[in-house]
């Protein structure tokens, strides 16, 4: 066990290429445990700029100057900022005001269906269900109270909701028209140029893919987001425009999220209309919806931008999440794809001993 954990810690340190990559690594991820919380606005910042320096180069591809292109689309993110702060925010704050308000009934036709149960099939015990509904209950009591205190913001959480609102932007505009001045000084902090081709290559491996994968991911979210809110307001369901907006945020946790939304979208449905045409109607359509989200849009959107097995997707979701939280679970897939690019380029104990005897 030591002979081979000697012959490993070799390999690695051995190649100063290697060291320096894994180096880089183990730093980011510490920076990013210890000061997430701090880091916040700053990683906002960072991940937006990102997606639209996107948009930036592809204006100058046709014959734009940089200046010019990203005046353009700076002032379009402006405008969609402005329009989720005055129209989509206090839509949704209302929304969430009301459903709180109808839980309770919503709940109770919920326990009501499955007290129902016993009756129906002998094999489910009464009891255990009655132990089932008074935790479910409680656990509902917990979200419902977490979602107020979302909802009731401290002066602290306001100036600090301000804050970002005015720092955000800002450092997104510096991002983007400083982007070449701050990259060259960022890369002071590197290696030097000989121990940096291994970490270069990582890069131009997941460069790509992550910045495809993010984009098309909130585009994959306002579509379903849209989608769903037309057929839900069709069908006349209550709450559409907030139940939409969690169908198109679920798509983050792949195969997962569509089966955790389903829960809401089918109580709700369920204490509007009880078991009648309407409530199968809206099933199917939530059905057809999720079909063809993954067998139609994903694989339009990310055709090239990951190849991942769904078992090291999952794998990814759980872990990264269980470190990160929510961030961990947004950027499980690209966290992913990096992982990934380090191990294709992991030098092989094959290759070490032939290297080794030459």
């Amino acid at each position: 066990m030591v002979d081979t954990f000697k012959r490993w810690f070799e390999r690695v340190f051995d190649n100063p290429q290697l060291a320096a990559l894994i180096a880089l690594l183990v730093i980011i991820v510490i920076v990013l445990s210890l000061a997430l919380d701090i880091l916040t606005p700053l990683i906002i910042a960072l991940i937006l700029s990102y997606i639209l320096d996107g948009a930036v180069e592809s204006l100058q591809r046709w014959h734009l100057s940089r200046l010019t292109a990203l005046t353009i689309v700076y002032l379009v993110f402006v405008g969609a900022l402005l329009f989720v702060l005055i129209v989509i925010l206090p839509l949704m704050t209302g929304q969430i005001t009301a459903f709180l308000q109808d839980l309770p009934a919503i709940v109770s036709r919920g326990q009501a269906l499955l007290l129902q149960l016993p009756e129906k099939y002998p094999v489910i015990d009464r009891q255990y269900l009655n132990h089932f509904i008074v935790s479910l209950r409680e656990e509902m009591a917990v979200v419902a109270q977490s979602m107020l205190n979302i909802l009731v913001v401290s002066i602290r959480g306001f100036i600090t909701f301000l804050i970002y609102l005015v720092l955000v932007p800002l450092l997104i505009f510096f991002f983007l028209k400083d982007k070449t001045l701050l990259l060259e000084w960022a890369a002071g902090f590197l290696p030097s140029q000989e121990n940096r081709s291994l970490t270069t290559q990582v890069w131009r491996e997941v460069n790509g893919k992550i910045s495809n994968y993010i984009r098309g991911k909130l585009l994959e979210i306002i579509i379903i987001w849209a989608v769903s809110w037309v057929v839900f307001e069709i069908l006349g369901l209550n709450y559409a425009p907030l139940l939409s907006f969690f169908v198109g945020v679920s798509v983050i946790i792949p195969f997962l999220g569509a089966i955790i939304i389903t829960i809401p979208v089918a109580m709700v449905a369920y204490a509007q209309w009880g078991l009648t045409a309407d409530f199968v109607y809206l099933l199917v359509a939530y059905v057809v919806i999720q079909f063809l989200d993954g067998n139609l849009l994903v694989p339009l959107l990310f055709s090239e931008a990951v190849n991942l097995h769904p078992v090291a997707i999952i794998s990814a979701i759980l872990i990264f999440g269980g470190i990160w939280g929510v961030w961990g679970v947004f950027f499980a897939i690209p966290l992913a794809t990096v992982v990934n690019a380090v191990l294709r380029v992991w030098p092989r104990q094959s290759a070490y001993y032939q290297s080794a005897r030459g």
